[in-house]
């Protein structure tokens, strides 16, 4: 009789079980419907929210983007190959980098370092079409190389040309260039030093070099920074960074260093530019040490008709202390208020031509003679 009584109550709540567990899993199965309600809610797009009017400082950089980017072009350096076996010839790509249209015939400026040892080299223009260049001249002591393209007219957009000699620190700097290989890249920051110096590929010194914090990467050497005016102010050319990648710090090429030294390799294929034997000191030095005219020497070549005609440069003194050197006011009766004026009067002459020298030395003005050399 208890083993029956038993066997019911044992039926009963195995009933009972059945019965809460189904409920548990209706309510279950409701829950996981209601969720899925919720998921396809959820997973309809958001309402767009209105977008407020860009600001005047975004619509700036915008114009300057589209204005500036026209001219600039992607390079492709290429090297030929002899297969060691079948002795195929093949071309490999060497390296890539930046560079942008010059003017109307096609030129087109980039670094040295960009084409350095290549066989053969492509333009691509900003419209997508790519061109055979030419190699026209190389300066590897600027760091700067004319390539030519035969593209039509009405496919170049020379890029406007401005000057580096009256940049302030501080002020907005936008860098345009292909960096790792990606086209048209924009990047923004400030100049934040004047006056740097880096060395160059051929080991000779590049002074004057304007420091900025745009990014600069690998691929933008040889493209242009830009003013807030759009206008030319630097070649990108090398960046400071433990790991080869930015770091913060970027150079650039001075445009007024650009602006004498590529009519040069247009004309010539290389620098034939007369020299006085002295290097000059920029004006941003100039004045930090309370100069506001001339153009100071800073140095003297061993072995110059600067040297053997006596002109001083800048030294230090035992204690420290800065002992200016010779500044030249004068060239052949033309004043020179900047080295910019001395620049522009020598490039209206030869190596070999003899000019007369007026400089300012402990006060006195002080007149000297001497024969132009060839740029080192």
């Amino acid at each position: 009789m208890l083993d029956r009584r038993n066997g019911w109550l044992s039926r009963v709540v195995a009933a009972l079980l059945i019965v809460g567990v189904g409920c548990a899993g209706e309510a279950a199965w409701r829950t996981t419907q209601a969720q899925r309600v919720e998921v396809r809610e959820a997973a309809r797009p958001r309402p767009v929210a209105p977008r407020k009017a860009l600001t005047p400082a975004e619509k700036a950089t915008i114009a300057l983007f589209e204005q500036a980017s026209p001219s600039v072009t992607y390079i492709t350096s290429l090297n030929v190959q002899r297969d060691f076996f079948t002795r195929n010839i093949t071309e490999i790509p060497r390296g890539t980098g930046t560079g942008f249209v010059w003017d109307d015939f096609g030129h087109v400026i980039t670094n040295f370092h960009v084409i350095e040892g290549a066989d053969r080299a492509l333009v691509t223009l900003a419209d997508g079409t790519t061109w055979e260049a030419g190699l026209v001249g190389a300066a590897a002591e600027k760091d700067l190389a004319v390539l030519r393209i035969e593209a039509p007219v009405e496919r170049l957009h020379p890029i406007p040309v401005g000057a580096s000699g009256d940049l302030r620190v501080g002020q907005s700097v936008y860098a345009i260039g292909n960096p790792f290989g990606l086209d048209q890249t924009l990047t923004t920051g400030v100049i934040s030093a004047l006056g740097r110096e880096i060395e160059s590929v051929a080991k000779i010194p590049i002074r004057g070099v304007i420091q900025t914090d745009a990014a600069i990467n690998p691929g933008n050497s040889g493209g242009p920074l830009l003013d807030s005016s759009g206008r030319l102010i630097g070649v990108n050319t090398a960046i400071y960074s433990p790991s080869g990648a930015y770091a913060g710090i970027g150079f650039a090429i001075p445009v007024d260093v650009v602006n004498w030294v590529v009519p040069e390799l247009i004309a010539h294929g290389r620098l034939r530019r007369p020299n006085l034997g002295v290097e000059v000191a920029p004006e941003q030095l100039m004045r930090r040490l309370g100069i506001d005219a001339g153009a100071l020497v800073i140095d003297v070549q061993p072995g110059s008709s600067a040297e053997r005609a006596g002109i001083r440069p800048t030294t230090r003194d035992r204690r420290g202390y800065i002992r200016l050197g010779d500044l030249i006011v004068g060239v052949d009766g033309e004043p020179i208020r900047s080295p910019n004026d001395l620049v522009l009067a020598l490039e209206r002459r030869n190596p070999g031509d003899v000019v007369r020298l007026t400089l300012l030395r402990d006060g006195k003005k002080v007149e000297v003679s001497l024969k132009l050399e060839a740029y080192r």
